[in-house]
């Protein structure tokens, strides 16, 4: 998104005035914990550097955090989190920043952790086709780190240069090509997580998966509500012996979207299917000159890899499939670098989209593939209902949309308008049998959308977990439940040295 309206509408937890009052008491205490050492200052806590931090990808709302604290190590981050918990202070956990969900949004009497500073590779192990790596390091990162052997990190959001793996895990991110690899849920193997009593935990391992329960994966897309992550084990694949894309134009919206679930219902499962509309394909294609045809009004970037001639004959099906729908264009790449830059014009798109409005606003939501065309034309129709524009961008292949809707945040009530008009799209992915979030998590965008796709006594189930990890409900307050309630009004389920108790079962 771009400007920003900095007076925040949001409904956030009432502020602890307790806990703001004693503000200098608790950085003095935080500097004992983490004082500057090599990598900088352990503390922020002046106004102008806070600034930073008072936003995340989803701009429209900013706060100011109380205080921010980088630590280098999870003793440090225990110590942190003991602190907090003793005193009932909130406290926010921050990767890149790069959320699009306001999953990451200050609190002005919270303690915000900064985990920048766990920005190292730890381990390359080659053998068992994993790294171990801390929260800090770039998506991107990894799959550097480990290419010159061959290897890669599959999942890859657009902002791969520059999100955290951690923060990944918290949102459970996807990317172009998650259809066939899966999404990081998939790609995780293990996790070392810090409770908001301080007692540090490990998830998983080098294995592929373990018995019992599966907490790793109700830890993973938890947006920071169950724990704060200090170390990730994920999942490393060897790159496809062949890797072509195709860039497929099509006359209407509709016979792309057509496409897409006629190339998944023949078997077909390319390594990535992606999606633009006209007003997409314009501004990637003036922002990286990456070849795309200007004449169509859909454009398809389907890419197969695997075995040479694997590759070749499922081209030859979808070139196929696509000429049957109608395709005017059909553009094969011919070498690693044209593919590349392919896909380089699909990830640019969300800052490509800026040139053509002062500020977007970028959605989420993941339907059924075969209401494709009917979602795209309903959004069509919203867009002229509310006389804004919209920029369709999303992984087709597995159905995630990701419409841009386009408004200027000088002009009074656009704002507002673009959020209606957003949640009006993530209500229809609701009725067509989708849900609210595909990768970008609920944050507090979603948040009171919630009941829409959940019932009460969903979401009371849910809030339970979250008492089960976070009793006091000091992590990240304000994030994902439109209405948090007490834990002893749920029914308190509080796990601490391995004692469980449930106060709402007989007991036996």
């Amino acid at each position: 998104m771009g400007s920003a309206n900095t007076n925040m509408s949001l409904k956030m937890p009432e502020v602890d005035t307790s806990v703001v009052s004693r503000r200098d008491d608790i950085i003095n205490r935080l500097r004992q914990i983490v004082p500057p050492g090599p990598l900088g200052e352990g503390v922020i806590d002046d106004p102008r550097a806070l600034r930073a931090y008072e936003c995340d990808g989803l701009s429209a709302y900013r706060q100011l955090p109380m205080v921010v604290v980088l630590p280098e190590t999870t003793q440090q981050v225990s110590k942190i989190l003991a602190y907090c918990h003793e005193n009932g202070i909130k406290v926010v956990a921050r990767g890149s920043g790069t959320s699009l969900s306001g999953g990451a949004l200050p609190l002005a009497d919270a303690v915000m952790i900064g985990l920048g500073k766990f920005n190292r590779v730890l381990e390359m192990d080659f053998d068992n086709r994993c790294v171990v790596t801390q929260p800090g390091v770039s998506n991107l990162a990894i799959s550097h780190a480990v290419a010159h052997r061959g290897f890669y990190y599959a999942p890859d959001p657009s902002s791969q240069i520059a999100c955290s793996i951690g923060g990944n895990v918290a949102e459970n991110s996807g990317g172009v090509h998650c259809l066939k690899y899966g999404l990081t849920t998939n790609n995780v193997l293990g996790v070392e997580m810090v409770l908001m009593n301080g007692e540090v935990i490990r998830l998983g391992g080098k294995h592929l998966d373990a018995g019992g329960y599966d907490i790793l994966g109700v830890v993973t897309g938890s947006e920071g509500l169950l724990g704060i992550i200090t170390e990730v084990t994920v999942r490393i694949l060897r790159k496809p012996e062949t890797a072509r894309a195709a860039l497929i134009g099509f006359p209407q919206v509709a016979a792309a979207g057509d496409c897409v679930a006629s190339i998944i219902g023949e078997g077909i499962i390319p390594g990535g299917m992606e999606m633009m509309d006209r007003p997409a394909i314009k501004a990637a294609e003036a922002f990286v000159h990456a070849g795309y045809p200007l004449d169509v009004e859909a454009l398809l970037i389907v890419e197969l890899d695997g075995p040479q001639a694997e590759v070749d004959y499922l081209i030859g099906r979808v070139q196929a499939i696509a000429e049957r729908l109608g395709a005017t264009h059909f553009r094969l790449s011919t070498s690693d670098a044209e593919r590349e830059n392919f896909w380089a014009g699909r990830k640019a798109a969300f800052p490509a989209v800026g040139r053509l409005s002062p500020d977007y606003y970028c959605m989420d939501g993941t339907i059924p593939r075969g209401r494709l065309p009917e979602v795209l034309t309903r959004i069509a129709e919203m867009s002229k209902a509310y006389n804004l524009g919209v920029a369709n961008v999303f992984h087709a292949g597995d159905g995630n949309l990701h419409p841009l809707i386009l408004y200027d945040a000088n002009n009074e009530g656009e704002l507002e308008k673009a959020e209606a008009f957003g949640s009006d799209i993530l209500k229809l992915c609701v009725e067509v049998g989708g849900v609210l979030t595909g990768e970008h998590g609920v944050g507090v965008e979603k948040r009171d959308l919630m009941p829409t796709m959940f019932n009460e006594t969903d979401l009371n189930q849910q809030q339970r977990v979250k008492c089960a990890f976070d009793p006091d409900g000091l992590l990240n307050p304000g994030k994902m439940f439109p209405t948090l309630h007490r834990c002893a009004e749920l029914g308190r389920v509080h796990v601490h040295r391995g004692e469980t108790r449930f106060p709402d079962l007989p007991r036996f």
